[in-house]
């Protein structure tokens, strides 16, 4: 019998209708990301130390609200919480373009703007990675996830050259507006999804059932938090994983503070070269994406995190290493890129497996825990790069932050995440 060209979860309109919408909100999102620093540097001309506390300011209010998002999410419903979500980021982004219309804008709005839109991006992201296993069941796991990133690579490939190009015809404000409309579409194709959400507070089971928290009485907000803390804290590949990412993190936005400058002041690289460098990084991304579950399936779970997180931090080493002409620089820069599908394979793992190791009804607090663990450390990277690029100069700051990554690997591999040869049994509640 000839199998069906497109199975599994491309018979699932419902995925199919949040997969489209994500696609195109990822898309203008990497614009933003790539073009609201640019705002700043060259609309702004701010400072080394001005950047990274615009990244500050993307990073400490989600940090100090995921906690209580997590809460949230795992006592409301959460498709309505994306959409909102969604609405609210559409029209914060576009008071960017506005004021710079009327020569109004100033480095303080663009900190206000990042602060709003990070608080948003907590909420939608908790709930949208808590809202997948009610959406696709737990076997379809990395089947869903790698769908989504394949396409979100694609989005990266065409979004960073796009941004590039959008920032140096338009200008970089101009460019945010690409944004704002994306997240209105994300909105409408989330408000299509037809499947009936389990209710708030429940407990999805193996057969596809739901059993309410009745017999449970309310708790506090900071009790529901700390339960999820502990969860993180007690279990060992929960705490293997937040770890390595809050390892990764942290010295990765030591650099990523200075990238941006080091690119265009130290490299001489003009946007649209390193936009289409970073889709260098998107098309790699892809690729890693699509073959992840045969890779995962060959290797196992963890050979395919260790190996694939291993080969992500080392190749980094080619960023500060880059010198010479634009064209030397960027294609060394482009090395460096090329590896970024095994970073892409090491995360669809990892959420995976989260999703997977989580009590359902514990999935928001636990998608929060880790998320906020991952923004503390960002926000200390991104400070520390800040400082560390106007004093030790911005290409020993990238040397120290490619550097410090490695630090991230004993944490899978003194881990019961090594020996994993698939995912552990389902948890019940």
């Amino acid at each position: 019998m000839r199998r069906p060209r497109f199975d599994g979860l491309w018979r699932n309109s419902d995925f199919l209708k949040l997969w489209a919408g994500q696609t195109v909100s990822v898309f203008g999102s990497l614009i933003t990301g790539f073009a609201l620093p640019l705002v700043a540097i060259l609309t702004l001309q701010a400072s080394p130390f001005q950047v990274a506390l615009l990244g500050v300011a993307e990073l400490a209010p989600g940090m100090l609200f995921g906690l209580f998002a997590g809460a949230w999410v795992d006592r409301l419903r959460r498709k309505p919480l994306m959409i909102l979500a969604d609405l609210g980021r559409a029209a914060l982004l576009c008071s960017v373009p506005t004021a710079y219309a009327f020569d109004a804008l100033g480095i303080a709005q663009l900190y206000v703007v990042g602060l709003l839109v990070s608080v948003l991006n907590v909420l939608f992201d908790v709930s949208y990675v808590s809202y997948l296993p009610s959406l696709v069941g737990r076997d379809s796991l990395i089947e869903g996830n790698s769908k989504l990133e394949t396409t979100n690579s694609v989005a990266e490939v065409a979004g960073f050259g796009l941004a590039g190009i959008l920032v140096q015809i338009f200008t970089a404000p101009w460019a945010i507006l690409v944004d704002a409309l994306t997240f209105l579409v994300s909105a409408a194709s989330l408000s299509l999804i037809r499947a009936p959400e389990p209710p708030a507070g429940a407990v999805l089971i193996p057969e596809g059932g739901s059993t309410p928290l009745g017999a449970e009485p309310p708790r506090r907000v900071l009790r529901e938090i700390a339960e999820g803390l502990r969860l993180v804290g007690n279990d060992r590949i929960l705490r293997a994983l937040a770890g390595a990412t809050a390892t990764t993190d942290f010295f990765a936005h030591i650099f990523v503070a200075v990238l941006l400058l080091f690119l265009t002041n130290d490299l001489g690289l003009e946007p649209a070269v390193f936009g289409l460098v970073f889709a260098v990084g998107g098309l790699s991304a892809f690729f890693g994406a699509l073959f992840v579950e045969r890779v995962t399936t060959r290797w196992g779970v963890g050979r395919t995190m260790l190996g694939s997180l291993t080969i992500s931090v080392s190749s980094a080493f080619f960023i500060p290493l880059a010198f010479g002409p634009p064209p030397l620089a960027a294609g060394m820069l482009a090395t460096a890129q090329a590896f970024d599908g095994t970073g892409m394979a090491y995360e669809i793992n990892k959420v995976s497996l989260i999703q997977a190791i989580t009590p359902p009804r514990m999935l928001g607090r636990v998608n929060a825990s880790m998320r906020v663990m991952q923004q503390l450390a960002m926000l200390l990277g991104l400070l520390v790069g800040g400082a560390l690029g106007q004093w030790i100069g911005l290409r020993q700051t990238v040397f120290v932050g490619v550097l410090g990554m490695l630090l991230a690997l004993p944490w899978l591999y003194f881990s019961p995440i090594r020996s994993l040869r698939e995912h552990p049994p389902a948890p019940v509640n």
